[in-house]
Order: C-alpha cells, then sequence, then structure tokens
C-alpha cells in the first residue's frame, strides 16, 4: 500500500486536534471552506483554543498544513471528515455538511483511496448517505475504486486533561482489511489505542448510544431536581449521599447543550422512526433537558417575588453562555433558552461570559454580551456556565442589598445561593 497522506475535512472542535495529531505521524493537510479561519491556524493560533499556539506551530513546522484551496488535497488518500452535523429547528438531522463533504473529497477521490467519517450519525448514513456521494461525484465504485470507514470523534470541548490522544477511538471499515488498515492508522497516533467495531453501522450506533445515554441519565436527575424543590429539600445533598453507594452514577441536573448531548438522541430517534419504532425514553429525556432553561428562569422569578423584590424592569445579570465550562463553544447552547424566558418578564437583562466570540453569540443568538464585568448591581445574578473565573468571583459585590442568586451548576457554596437546580 502507498504512503498514506491524510486529508482531515473540517477544522473546528473536532478536525483540528485530529489534523495536529496526525500530523506527528504523518503528512497530514488540515482543509476548511472558512479562509478566515485557515488564515489564523496558519499563522499558529487557534481561536477555538482546542490546540495550543505551540502545538499548532510545532506542528505547521512539521507535516501540517491547512488551507482552503480544493488543489493542495487531491494528492491525499487517506480522507478524514469531521464536520458538524447539526439538527434544525425542527430537531431533524441536518445531514447537508455531510453531503457537501463528501463532494469535495469525492471531486479529488482516486483509486485506492479511502474516507473515514467522524461526523456524529445515525446507523447506516456512512454508506447510505454519504458513499453514494462519494461514487456519483467521483466515478468511482464503492469497495473497488476507493473505500470507506467510521471511527466516532470523542473529543471534549475545553478538557485538557482527557484530550484527543488519551480517549480510546472506535474504528470500522467497509471490508475486514479497510478496518484493519484504518484500526492501524488511528492507533499509530492515540496513546490509548483503539476498538475495531466489526462494521461500520456497528460504529455508528455506539456513538450515537454514548450521548443518548448521557442524555437520558442527566433528564433523570433534573426530574428529580424538580421533585426535591418541591419537597424543599436539596438536590446536590441528595447526591452527594446517594453517591455513597459505589454503583451509584454521579450524575449532575443543568442545562444539556452543545453539539454532542443535546444533538445525538434526535438523530437516534429519528432512524427508529424510520424503521417503524416509535422511542418513548429517548424522546422524553430530550424534551425534560430542553425545558430546564424555562425552568431555571421560572424559578429565578419566583425566588426574585417571595424577597419581595420587583421583577418588572428589575436589573438580572446572566454569567455564562457558552455550552460548557472553560470553553468558547456556544453551539446549541441552552443558556439561550434560559436568556428568552427571562426576557418574556420584561427584566432589563445582561450577559457576561469571557470565554464567548461576542461577535458569534450576537449572530447565531441575537445576544449582546457585555465586554467586561458590569459595575452596577442586580437584582438576580444566575450562574449559568461554571467557568472557572466565576467560581473565584464576589458575587456578592454584584448584586443589591435585597437579591437573589441562582446556581444552575451548583459550584457556589450553599449558604451564598438562595436557589439551584
Amino acid at each position: 500500500m502507498k504512503e498514506t497522506k491524510i486529508c482531515v475535512i473540517g477544522l473546528g472542535y473536532v478536525g483540528l486536534p485530529m489534523a495536529r495529531l496526525f500530523s506527528t505521524k504523518y503528512k497530514t493537510v488540515g482543509y476548511d471552506i472558512c479562509e478566515s479561519r485557515v488564515e489564523a491556524l496558519m499563522a499558529g493560533h487557534d481561536d477555538m483554543l482546542e490546540v495550543s499556539d505551540e502545538l499548532l506551530q510545532e506542528a505547521l513546522e512539521g507535516n501540517l498544513k491547512c488551507t482552503s484551496n480544493i488543489e493542495d488535497i487531491r494528492d491525499c488518500n487517506f480522507y478524514v471528515v469531521a464536520v458538524p452535523t447539526p439538527v434544525d429547528k425542527n430537531n431533524n438531522p441536518d445531514l447537508s455538511p455531510l453531503y457537501e463533504a463528501s463532494a469535495t473529497v469525492g471531486s479529488v477521490l482516486s483509486e485506492g483511496d479511502v474516507v473515514v467519517y467522524e461526523s456524529t450519525v445515525y446507523p447506516g448514513v456512512t454508506e447510505e448517505e454519504c458513499v453514494p456521494v462519494l461514487e456519483r461525484v467521483s466515478g468511482l465504485k464503492f469497495n473497488e475504486g476507493f473505500f470507506a470507514g467510521y471511527s466516532p470523534e470523542r473529543i471534549n470541548p475545553g478538557d485538557k486533561l482527557h484530550t484527543v490522544e488519551k480517549i480510546k477511538k472506535v474504528t470500522s471499515g467497509s471490508t475486514p482489511e479497510i478496518g484493519q488498515y484504518i484500526d492501524a492508522v488511528y492507533n499509530s497516533v492515540l496513546e490509548a489505542g483503539t476498538h475495531l467495531a466489526p462494521s461500520i453501522k456497528v460504529a455508528e450506533a455506539a456513538k450515537v448510544i454514548e450521548n443518548s445515554q448521557r442524555d437520558i441519565n442527566i433528564a433523570f436527575v433534573n426530574e428529580l431536581s424538580k421533585i426535591f424543590n418541591k419537597l424543599g429539600i436539596d438536590t446536590y445533598d441528595v447526591l452527594e449521599a446517594a453517591s455513597t453507594k459505589w454503583n451509584f452514577l454521579p450524575f449532575m441536573p443543568g442545562l444539556v447543550g452543545g453539539h454532542c448531548i443535546g444533538v445525538d438522541p434526535y438523530y437516534l430517534a429519528q432512524c427508529a422512526q424510520r424503521h417503524g419504532y416509535n422511542p418513548e425514553i429517548i424522546l422524553a429525556g430530550r424534551r425534560m433537558n430542553d425545558g430546564m432553561g424555562e425552568y431555571a428562569a421560572n424559578q429565578t422569578v419566583k425566588l426574585m417575588m417571595k424577597k419581595g423584590i420587583q421583577v418588572l424592569g428589575s436589573n438580572i445579570l446572566i454569567l455564562g453562555v457558552t455550552f460548557k465550562e472553560n470553553c468558547p463553544d456556544v453551539r446549541n447552547t441552552r443558556v439561550v433558552d434560559l436568556y428568552n424566558s427571562l426576557k418574556e418578564y420584561n427584566l432589563n437583562i445582561k450577559v457576561y461570559d469571557p470565554w464567548a466570540d461576542h461577535s458569534v453569540v450576537k449572530n447565531h443568538y441575537g445576544i449582546e454580551l457585555e465586554s467586561k464585568l458590569p459595575e452596577e448591581r442586580f437584582d438576580a445574578v444566575v450562574l449559568a456556565v461554571a467557568h472557572d473565573q466565576f467560581k473565584e468571583m464576589d458575587i456578592h459585590s454584584l448584586v443589591n442589598d435585597t437579591h437573589i442568586i441562582y446556581d444552575i451548576k451548583g459550584v457556589l457554596p450553599k449558604d451564598m445561593v438562595d436557589g439551584r437546580l
């Protein structure tokens, strides 16, 4: 087999770390249609903060090149597709980025090349949706002229402990031999190793249930938090007590957003419905988690009313807008639900997040972020994201004498807050 030369399509939270990692062993080209993104990367900085400047610059001096010119990827022979797979406004899977990426790869595909998909999908998408595009555009026949595989992404944005090379990867191939080849390529750069699945569909299914399982577990705890709130019991006290049992699963309540946990269950649900089964637990979990932003907003307002704070026209500060802590990723953030629900009460709301890109938040969600921590005093502060800066902040310096502090993440001292999920 000829020397492996890798191309990673899509240089986002998943693609760039993988491209950087592949470049430690192979000639690697990172391709992205966003020219400004490519220019920034070639200048040695990742504004998503997933790859440090030091590691990126080291890779660029070695085997890595980033480009938006399709001609630069024509001589590659191992293509890795790592583009987003979102849902639309009706929560239906949107495969258009995959179709576009497949067409791009198909236009440069040569005899014997391998295409591996990392994007989260439901079982069957790689072979039934993507491969036909590759065949049509390239003119090559599947498993004769070219081959395919699936290796679900396992990037955890913002996590500097479980970095890509330290997370075991599932691999698969369209033939047994190609499966072995794909597995060997990934295994050669991963400290944690790989697991070769028996088929592409098995690998696809493994990915989509990983996050669906977490979604359902969090939904259960979110429902418990609603019950315990009515009983006047602190949910975190209950979880701490229950966690003393060795096999208790310590999930925490909260807003479930992001590109994986808040999206993958919809992919699995639609797949099930297409095959004549209407999933109950999966969609029930989604409904529960999708409603937690509104629930937190209502709880905040109730606490204000109990303290005699005039709700109409009051000043509220939301701390955090990203989907998780210590990370600039705002994809599918459910803090937006909190914000929109509070707006219905005609409050004056300010949002501060030192991690988020102001222009991205404005363009995607219509929310104008504060450029610095406001100096005024607020009637209520809602901690929505557990950034380290917020944990260390003197939040009492931000509020009026009569105020409420609502801690969605449960990270502030219990005696400091008026309520938490």
